[in-house]
């Protein structure tokens, strides 16, 4: 059975065009391929990466978070209580007006401090300042260095200036070693998130996160499996390129310097946006999608790839309206609390035992300072 499973995965039509087969891709001449089995060593060094990052986060990313004197916020604990810790963990962390009323009455307390106490306790299991900027200091400097070798991988090649030149002999294109080397880290990379991905800082898109990971390693090895190493390589340091900008915005926001934070924001949407909805749609996927039509008749593997490829412009184009509504706040001030910094709209914002008060001066009239808190951070002068 797992013999007949494996010669239908494998079956030529499905990854390469019509009267090709794996033993045109067999290396010879001085020539090498991608192969399959090469990707196996994806899976030690995505727990290697595990490793590197522990030990990066610890000696790198700890003492950086204090040079910058990132602060933590002071988080009042919820008090101890068996009945409304129960509902928090087996039913709701967010009860309606109802179940409050009803945990009111059960745990002996007032509504105001039920409500009260699920604030607290939502406001401890939300991850702290510092794991927040570790984490973003680790995916800052993955994300640069792979943007760096990425550039130096293709910034050489013939296809990177001219589009066509990706399919010129396809599927008979030797790969280099530094394509090589550029895949492996890139997917193990990929592996290592997915395999965090439980234990990392978890925002609203966090199903939209799996799927992007997901998607990200199947095409990846797809692209390896098929030999689409020099369209590979172009999508790989296309993404590349605006999210180490996210991640120091990321950096500066959680260390206080506003300032920095916000300008780096602007540049890194004018980048995402430039790049994920100019540059791969009508560049890229009309590369993928128009250009092997006149080399070859479409077959599986192709019309797999661009689907893919729609899967994740798709995700982009969701994570683009989340930028737009963060500039469109930042432009006209409304993203602003009193410290002037943008709010990541994939966040949940930290509660306050002042909500309630803030949601009242709301109704009845602007706040004495003309903004409600948004957060208590220490501000740093750049």
């Amino acid at each position: 059975m797992f013999q007949t499973f494996y010669s239908y995965f494998w079956w030529e039509r499905l990854w390469l065009p019509a009267n090709l087969t794996w033993a045109d891709l067999e290396d010879r001449d001085g020539r090498v391929y991608a192969k399959a089995s090469d990707l196996y060593i994806t899976l030690p060094l995505a727990f290697l990466f595990l490793i590197v990052r522990h030990l990066f986060e610890t000696y790198v990313a700890t003492p950086l978070a204090g040079l910058l004197n990132v602060k933590e916020k002071i988080r009042l604990k919820a008090t101890p209580n068996a009945v409304l810790e129960r509902f928090y963990a087996a039913t709701s962390k967010h009860p309606k007006q109802a179940e409050v009323e009803l945990l009111s009455r059960r745990s002996g307390c007032s509504v105001r401090q039920v409500e009260r106490w699920f604030r607290r306790r939502r406001n401890q299991d939300r991850p702290s300042l510092l794991k927040k900027f570790r984490e973003a200091s680790w995916r800052f400097t993955f994300y640069l260095l792979a943007f760096i070798a990425g550039m130096a991988v293709i910034v050489d090649k013939p296809w990177f200036y001219d589009l066509r030149e990706v399919w010129k002999g396809y599927p008979i294109q030797s790969m280099l070693p530094s394509q090589y080397w550029y895949y492996i880290i890139e997917l193990s990379f990929y592996w290592s998130l997915l395999f965090s991905i439980a234990s990392d800082v978890k925002r609203k898109d966090f199903k939209e996160q799996i799927i992007h990971h997901v998607a990200t390693i199947i095409l990846i090895s797809f692209s390896w499996f098929a030999n689409y190493i020099r369209a590979g390589t172009l999508i790989m340091a296309l993404h590349d390129s605006s999210d180490y900008l996210l991640e120091s915005a990321k950096m500066f926001n959680y260390a206080g310097w506003r300032n920095t934070c916000n300008n780096i924001f602007i540049v890194f949407a004018a980048v995402f946006i430039v790049t994920r909805l100019v540059i791969l749609p009508f560049w890229i996927m009309h590369c993928t999608v128009v250009y092997p039509l006149d080399l070859y008749p479409p077959f599986f593997g192709y019309y797999f790839f661009n689907f893919m490829m729609v899967v994740l412009q798709s995700l982009h184009i969701f994570w683009a309206y989340l930028i737009i509504r963060m500039a469109q706040k930042f432009i006209t001030g409304k993203a602003r609390g009193h410290l002037g910094v943008v709010e990541d709209e994939r966040s949940d914002r930290e509660e306050t035992d002042n909500s309630e008060e803030e949601e009242e001066a709301v109704k009845n009239g602007p706040l004495s300072n003309g903004h409600p808190v948004l957060n208590n951070n220490h501000r740093k002068t750049d």
